[in-house]
């Protein structure tokens, strides 16, 4: 039988991670060789990687502190508010959250009981943990896509 939060916590990771055979790259394979100024550069009026890593771990570290039994006290209108990046310190603090943070996400999913999928996430206007799970999986693919061109023109621009 499968235990559908292993599953989730699976794909978490995959995704963000390790890769795997949809996307056959993952969050970190794409982060961890970049320079910080490879991290910060603009091109055009796009989102920088860096600013796009520090959006995705926002939601991150917000749902984690709901699954702790937390509130949920996140905003989409500060969840591009990152740090300044000016230092390859700055850069390897911020993956470094990045990394621990999905571990622990994926630790919390795992762990959860099937029965606990179905409840409500913070509040029931949310939806449930499962469909905040999966968002957030969604969501990660969504800027690894954008990621992953942006790479491109930064190391390689046209």
């Amino acid at each position: 039988m499968i235990h559908l939060a292993k599953e989730l916590a699976g794909q978490f990771r995959e995704v963000h991670l390790t890769g795997d055979w949809v996307s056959t790259t993952s969050l970190k394979t794409q982060l961890e060789d970049l320079t910080w100024q490879q991290a910060t550069n603009r091109i055009g009026a796009h989102n920088t990687i860096a600013a796009l890593a520090f959006h995705l771990n926002y939601y991150i570290a917000g749902i984690i502190q709901v699954l702790q039994g937390g509130p949920l006290d996140i905003h989409d209108r500060y969840s591009f508010d990152a740090p300044a990046i000016r230092s390859a310190e700055d850069w390897d603090l911020l993956r470094s959250k990045l990394w621990a943070d999905a571990e622990q996400f994926a630790a919390l999913v795992e762990a959860m009981p099937a029965s606990d999928l179905h409840l409500p996430f913070a509040d029931e206007k949310y939806g449930s943990n499962y469909r905040n799970i999966n968002a957030m999986i969604q969501h990660i693919y969504y800027h690894l896509g954008q990621i992953t061109l942006l790479k491109k023109l930064v190391i390689q621009p046209l």
